[in-house]
C-alpha cells in the first residue's frame, strides 16, 4: 500500500511538471517574448488625438503632423557628434545629456532626443539620418489650436515625466499626455489607443521583417472627438472684455449646469505651448509671478465674495424664520456692534424691508438678519454650524465636483474655525465676532465658479446640477451621471421669489440701475470685496475688488454669470458692466449698450497693478 502511495505521488508530480512545461512552451509566450526581446524592435504607431469642438460644433482644437528624433542607446555607434549636433541644432552638451538620460531610462527602449520637428526640419534631417545608427524619426501629431484663447479651459499636451511613468505603465519615455484643462481631464477619451508593430532583427541587428508575419501587430485607434459646453463666440468676447485686467468671468446655463464661458485673466495663446519653443514659452509664463497667466483665477482664486453673499444671508434668514419679507430694519449709515468699529453702509432711505435691503445693499439690514440667524440657537457654535450647513447645500466651502482638474474649495467657517481662533473654551466668542460673514467678508472665501453656482441655484429657485464642461463624447453621446443628478438645497423654494425680486430691483432702481438693457430682465447683485495682503509683516488694505453676479431672464433663465475683477474698486464699475455685456451678447447676439462696451474695451487696470507697495510688487490676496 505504501509503495502504491509513493508511486502515485511520483506519477502525479510528473504529470503536473509535464503539463506545466507543455503550457509554457506551447501556449504561454511571455517567457518567449522575454528571450527574444533582444531580437525584436518594438515600434509604436501613435494615433491622432480626438478633436475638440464648442457647443455649436465649432472646431477649437485639431492636429498637425510632428516628427520626433528617437534613439535606442544600445544601437548607437561611434559618430561625429559635432556634425550631428549641428544637424539637430543643439549643443554637444545638450546632446550628451539627452543620450545619458536615455541610457538611464533604458538602453533597449526608444527615447526622444529632439521632439516636435517641423516639416522643413524633418525634410532636411531625414536625408542624412541613415548615417547615424541607433537614431530614427517617429511621426506623431501635435495639437493645432484654431483659437488664440481659452488656454485655461483647453490645457495643453506635454511629455510624460518620471512620476507619470512610475504610476502609469501605458506611457513610455518621450510620449505625450494631456496637461491641464480638458486635455488632462479627458486624456483617456482623447488619446486613443496606440498601435504596436514588432520588427524581427537578425544577429547583425538588421531588420528582417515583421515578427511572426505581424501576428501580434495592432493598428492605432484614433481618439474620440468631444463636444464642449463652451460657446466659442461668448468665450472670445469675454477674453476681449478682460484684456488689461486680472480676474475672471464664468457663465453657466442654470437649467443644465453647462459652462458657457470660463475666462481667467490674464491668459495666453495655447499655441505658445506647441512645438520646440514650448519649453522656453512655458518657462516665461511660469516665472511671471506678478500676472500669473498659468493661475486659473476662476477655479483656484479664493476671494471674499462681498455683497452678492447678502442674497444667501436673506435666504437662510427666511428659512430659519428669523425675518419675514415685510419687516423693516432701520439703518443710520452703519451697524454698531460690540464696541467695535462700525460696519459702515451706503446712503439710502431707511428703514428697509428685505427687497429694498437687497436692492440698496444695506449692511445694517443683513448684519441684523445674520445675527438673529446665529443667535436663534442656544450657542453661537450651534448657530454657525447650522448656517454653514445651509451654505454647504449650495456647493460652497467644498469642491463643486466640476470636470476640470484644477480648483480650490473656498471656505465657509464653522465653529471649529472660531474655536481655534479664540482658543475656546479658554476664551469665549459670540456672534458679533463673526458679523462680517453677513456681507460676504470675514472668513468667507469663494472662487468665482462657486459664486456663479450659487446665483444659478437662486435662478433655479433652489436646485442645481454640478457645473461641467463636457457636453458629450461624439459617437457616445453620454455624460457622467454626476452631471445629470439634481442637487436640492436646504432652502424651501417659496423663499426664493422675494430674494429674486430684490435682485431684479438692483437693476430697476438699486446699485446697478445704470446697467439696464432694454428688453432683458436681469437680476443681479453688485459687490465690493475688501482686499488685504501682508506687506513687511503688516496686514495692509489694498484697492478693493469689483464683484458682480447676475442671471437673465428673470423667469426661465438662460444664463448666470459671475465676474471678479481684482482691484476693480467697486462692483458696478468693472464687474457689473462686464456681466451685463456678457448677458446681452449671449441672449441677443449683439450689443446695444455700446457705451458699456467702449468703457470696458478701452479700459485698463494695468496702472493699478503696477502701483508699488512699500517698494514691493503687488501681491495677489489669495
Amino acid at each position: 500500500m505504501r509503495k502504491l502511495l509513493l508511486l502515485s505521488i511520483v506519477l502525479i508530480t510528473g504529470v503536473v511538471f509535464v503539463g506545466r512545461l507543455f503550457y509554457l512552451q506551447i501556449y504561454d509566450t511571455s517567457f518567449q517574448s522575454l528571450s527574444e526581446d533582444n531580437a525584436i524592435n518594438v515600434v509604436y504607431n501613435y494615433p491622432q488625438r480626438g478633436y475638440i469642438f464648442d457647443r455649436n460644433g465649432e472646431l477649437l482644437v485639431s492636429n498637425q503632423p510632428s516628427y520626433d528624433v528617437m534613439v535606442i542607446p544600445r544601437n548607437v555607434k561611434s559618430l561625429d557628434t559635432l556634425e550631428f549636433c549641428e544637424l539637430l541644432k543643439i549643443t554637444t552638451e545638450e546632446f550628451k545629456s539627452k543620450l545619458k538620460k536615455a541610457r538611464v531610462y533604458s538602453p533597449r527602449l526608444p527615447s526622444v532626443v529632439i521632439p516636435q520637428l517641423t516639416k522643413s526640419e524633418y525634410a532636411s534631417l531625414s536625408e542624412k539620418l541613415f548615417k547615424y545608427k541607433g537614431f530614427y524619426i517617429q511621426k506623431r501629431s501635435l495639437r493645432d489650436y484654431q483659437v488664440d484663447h481659452s488656454a485655461n479651459v483647453l490645457g495643453y499636451i506635454s511629455e510624460v515625466n518620471e512620476a507619470i511613468l512610475q504610476k502609469n505603465s501605458y506611457y513610455q519615455m518621450g510620449e505625450i499626455i494631456g496637461t491641464g484643462g480638458v486635455e488632462k481631464q479627458y486624456e483617456k477619451v482623447l488619446r486613443g489607443v496606440k498601435g504596436v508593430k514588432y520588427i524581427q532583427k537578425d544577429r547583425f541587428n538588421r531588420d528582417i521583417g515583421s515578427y511572426k508575419n505581424g501576428r501580434f501587430d495592432t493598428l492605432p485607434v484614433r481618439g474620440n472627438d468631444i463636444l464642449l459646453t463652451i460657446d466659442k463666440v461668448l468665450q472670445e468676447y469675454g477674453e476681449a472684455l478682460m484684456q488689461n485686467k486680472r480676474g475672471g468671468i464664468v457663465a453657466l446655463e442654470p437649467a443644465t449646469g453647462e459652462i458657457l464661458a470660463l475666462i481667467a485673466a490674464p491668459n495666453y495663446d495655447p499655441g505658445l505651448l506647441v512645438g520646440r519653443q514650448r519649453s522656453k514659452n512655458f518657462t516665461k509664463l511660469y516665472y511671471d509671478t506678478i500676472a500669473k497667466p498659468l493661475f486659473d483665477r476662476v477655479l483656484s482664486g479664493e476671494y471674499p465674495p462681498g455683497s452678492p453673499f447678502k442674497a444667501l444671508t436673506a435666504l437662510i434668514g427666511l428659512q430659519e424664520g428669523v425675518i419675514d419679507i415685510d419687516e423693516k430694519i432701520s439703518c443710520n449709515g452703519a451697524y454698531h456692534y460690540g464696541g467695535k468699529k462700525p460696519l459702515k453702509c451706503h446712503h439710502h432711505r431707511s428703514p428697509l424691508s428685505m427687497i429694498g435691503g437687497i436692492a440698496n445693499s444695506c449692511n445694517s439690514y443683513f448684519a441684523t438678519v445674520y445675527r438673529r440667524t446665529i443667535d436663534h440657537y442656544p450657542t453661537p457654535q450651534e448657530g454657525i454650524d447650522n448656517w454653514k450647513r445651509h451654505l454647504n447645500s449650495f456647493g460652497l466651502g467644498q469642491y463643486l465636483g466640476y470636470d476640470l482638474p484644477s480648483g480650490r474649495p473656498g471656505k465657509i467657517p464653522g465653529s471649529e474655525t472660531y474655536n481655534a481662533m479664540y482658543q475656546y473654551p479658554k476664551y469665549k466668542w459670540y456672534t458679533p465676532a463673526t458679523i462680517s460673514n453677513a456681507i460676504g467678508q470675514g472668513e468667507v472665501l469663494m472662487t468665482p465658479m462657486q459664486m456663479v453656482n450659487f446665483i444659478s441655484v437662486i435662478a433655479n429657485r433652489g436646485w442645481y446640477y454640478k457645473p461641467h464642461i463636457l457636453k458629450n463624447v461624439i459617437g457616445a453621446d453620454t455624460i457622467p451621471k454626476q452631471y445629470t443628478t439634481k442637487i436640492i438645497t436646504t432652502i424651501d423654494p417659496v423663499h426664493f421669489e422675494p430674494v429674486i425680486e430684490g435682485l431684479f430691483d438692483v437693476y430697476n432702481y438699486g446699485t446697478a440701475s445704470h446697467l439696464k438693457v432694454k428688453g432683458i430682465e436681469i437680476c443681479g447683485k453688485t459687490g465690493t470685496s475688501e482686499n488685504y495682503t501682508k506687506i513687511n509683516g503688516k496686514r495692509t488694505q489694498l484697492t478693493d475688488h469689483s464683484v458682480f453676479v447676475a442671471f437673465a431672464p428673470r423667469n426661465n433663465p438662460k444664463i448666470a454669470v459671475a465676474v471678479f475683477v481684482e482691484n476693480g474698486y467697486w462692483g458696478s464699475r468693472w464687474a457689473g458692466r462686464i456681466a451685463t455685456l456678457i448677458i446681452e451678447k449671449y441672449i441677443n447676439g449683439e450689443i446695444t449698450r455700446t457705451d458699456l462696451e467702449t468703457y470696458i474695451l478701452d479700459g485698463s487696470l494695468e496702472e493699478e497693478y503696477a502701483k508699488p507697495y512699500s517698494g514691493e510688487p503687488f501681491l495677489i490676496n489669495q
